[in-house]
């Protein structure tokens, strides 16, 4: 398949801070590629150096496979950036702001009308064509950031924390967009702190931590390297004192945590648990209201890797 994306020991100092520690990766044509880390991991000096708004230290990349230094024109031609700021100009109409973006392309006044009309209709903004920007709901607005970021027909989209803020049908209509595009053809880069969003758009993702890329793999592959992350989770009709003692206790257990009403065992064999709890419940006379058997979420082994926070699971 090809390669839309390759970093080359990506390494970025300032002065004596290593913010991008020879990092490397590969994106391929037609994927969406999700980019994580917690705050000041080094995502965003990443996709500045992929984008060609920061120069590498060190390393280098290709994008469609022209280099982001020797060939930084060709590259930047390949590219849609959408910052997780709005870069619209509120002054404007949503017609004007495509066909402004279209002019700083250096797109012919014809072309760049006809690229203008082609994604006020793909994104659903026709009827807000002579809408001042400034005046369209924060979900419109978002989509208006992409498809301005679309205007010199982008290979490859960096798109920077695309659904925060925004409400539930948003949401929505974007995921499904970015959906849509990509079944195009278009390759998504998705810089994103909601773990759920990695989880359901993700073809792949990689994980930086320190400046350094500790994980590349798909969201069910990373799930599933770690066993001992997985968890038992129960709740009894009444909480007896010793409970979350006795708990700690139990064959296979490895931490207990307790949730408000619930208690999460955390075990890398949960049918051991399992019939250690029913044991336990039967000896107290407790009965069990609920439980359930839970595989580490995307969230889990995102703070095992980055070791920042406790573990947290999800029933």
């Amino acid at each position: 398949m090809t390669v839309a994306i390759e970093a080359f020991g990506l390494t970025k100092w300032y002065g004596k801070l290593l913010a991008v520690d020879h990092v490397s990766f590969k994106v391929s044509k037609g994927e969406i590629f999700g980019f994580l880390g917690p705050n000041g991991a080094g995502k965003t000096t990443t996709v500045r150096m992929l984008t060609g708004m920061s120069r590498p230290s060190e390393g280098t990349a290709r994008i469609m496979g022209f280099d982001i230094q020797r060939e930084a024109v060709r590259a930047k031609e390949q590219i849609g950036v959408v910052p997780d700021i709005s870069n619209i100009y509120v002054e404007l109409t949503t017609w004007e702001n495509l066909v402004f973006t279209g002019k700083l392309y250096g797109i012919p006044r014809d072309e760049r009308r006809r690229r203008a009309e082609g994604l006020l209709e793909l994104f659903d903004l026709e009827e807000k064509k002579d809408e001042p920007a400034g005046r369209l709901s924060k979900g419109m607005r978002r989509r208006l950031c992409i498809a301005m970021a679309l205007m010199n027909n982008s290979s490859v989209l960096f798109l920077d924390e695309p659904t925060t803020g925004l409400d539930v049908q948003s949401v929505i209509k974007i995921r499904e967009l970015i959906r849509n595009l990509n079944r195009q053809g278009l390759t998504i880069f998705l810089t994103t702190h909601n773990m759920q969003e990695a989880n359901i758009m993700c073809d792949r993702i990689a994980i930086i931590n320190k400046g350094r890329i500790v994980a590349v793999d798909t969201p069910e592959r990373l799930k599933n390297r770690a066993r001992r992350l997985q968890s038992v989770v129960v709740s009894f009709d009444r909480a007896g004192t010793r409970v979350e003692e006795d708990l700690r206790k139990l064959q296979g257990a490895a931490r207990v945590v307790k949730e408000g009403d619930k208690y999460r065992i955390y075990t890398s064999d949960p049918s051991d648990v399992v019939q250690a709890l029913c044991s336990l419940a039967w000896k107290q006379g407790l009965r069990i209201v609920s439980i359930n058997t839970v595989k580490p979420s995307l969230e889990d082994i995102f703070l095992e890797l980055t070791g920042i926070g406790e573990v947290v699971g999800h029933a």
